[in-house]
Parts: structure tokens; sequence; C-alpha cells
């Protein structure tokens, strides 16, 4: 079959039209695009989270305000639509920060700065020079922070829940400099 992850109405025939008992998401494209939502629109099982839930993924700026207005700890940070005030902001962390592309951009839409040239740099690319397409329309600038991130996923059925291990990511994307 040479279906797009995107196109959620031949998706949803395929499985009726097949009789699928479960469909597993993988990409975050069509959890934004609320998959899960026709699916169990249509009665169909389907594993992934609704389109509301997918939000902490697809809106980086979504999950920030977030953040802040339920009082959950994370780095200082600001969202922006305007590359010059994003660039000042960037400049009042001292350059030292991580420039994020508020919308899906494939993994790659997060870029660590280590100075006030990298981060200009990275606002241009994302905002100004559209590397990542409508993705990157608003940013979201945080302090960059030292130490370990752990990831933890849970399974949940409404009711009760189930942890998987602990991952530790170790990989840091930073900008190529030319310095």
């Amino acid at each position: 079959m040479n279906i797009g992850a995107e196109d959620l109405p031949r998706l949803l025939a395929l499985a009726r039209e097949k009789k699928i008992d479960l469909t597993v998401v993988g990409p975050d494209n069509p959890l934004a695009l609320g998959i899960v939502d026709l699916f169990q629109q249509h009665g169909l099982r389907i594993w992934g989270v609704n389109q509301k839930a997918a939000q902490f993924e697809s809106s980086k700026v979504f999950s920030q305000r977030f953040m802040e207005k339920y009082g959950i700890p994370t780095a200082a940070a600001g969202t922006f639509d305007d590359p010059a005030a994003a660039k000042r902001f960037a400049a009042s962390l001292g350059g030292r920060c991580v420039v994020k592309a508020d919308g899906l951009a494939l993994g790659k839409g997060v870029l660590l700065c280590a100075s006030q040239a990298e981060a200009e740099r990275a606002v241009d690319e994302i905002m100004v020079g559209k590397t990542f397409g409508a993705a990157g329309a608003r940013t979201v600038i945080q302090e960059y922070l030292d130490g370990v991130e752990v990831s933890l996923h849970a399974l949940c059925d409404g009711h009760s829940g189930s942890c998987s291990p602990r991952r530790r990511t170790t990989s840091a994307r930073w900008m190529a400099t030319s310095a």
C-alpha cells in the first residue's frame, strides 16, 4: 500500500476494509492531525494519544505555556513569533540557550547554542530561513541547562498505569560553528 502517514481518510478506509484489529501509530504527524480521534469515532481500536494530548509534542509553545501555567519546573524561557524579539531574549541568556521550532520538524527542530552568534544563527535558520517550514513560524527559546536528561514513559488505561524503564538521553545536537 502506498498511503502517506498524513492521509487520514485513506488510512481509515484501509483499516475498515482490511478489518484491522488494532492500529499502532508511530509518527507524530498523524497523532497531531487527529488519527486516534478519527479511528475511535468510527469504532476502530488504535494505540496512540488523541489530538489534544499530541499538542505536547506538536507544539513546543503549547508545552511551554502549559508548564508555566501549572507551575511545572522548567528552564527559563520565552515564546516568540518575531525573530528580533527572540534574539533579544537569547542575548538576555548570554546566548547559551536552546532554540526550538514550535511545530513538528521530524526530530530536528531543536538547536543547542553556546554563544549569542549561534543563537542568532539558529533564530535566523528557523524563523527567517524557514528551514523547518511552518514548524518554525514560532519558537521557544530556553536557557540551556547542563545535566542528564531522562525519559520516562507510562502506559495508562484511565485507571492505572505501568512505567517503562527510564532512559537516559545522550544525543545532543550542537550547531556547527565556524569559531
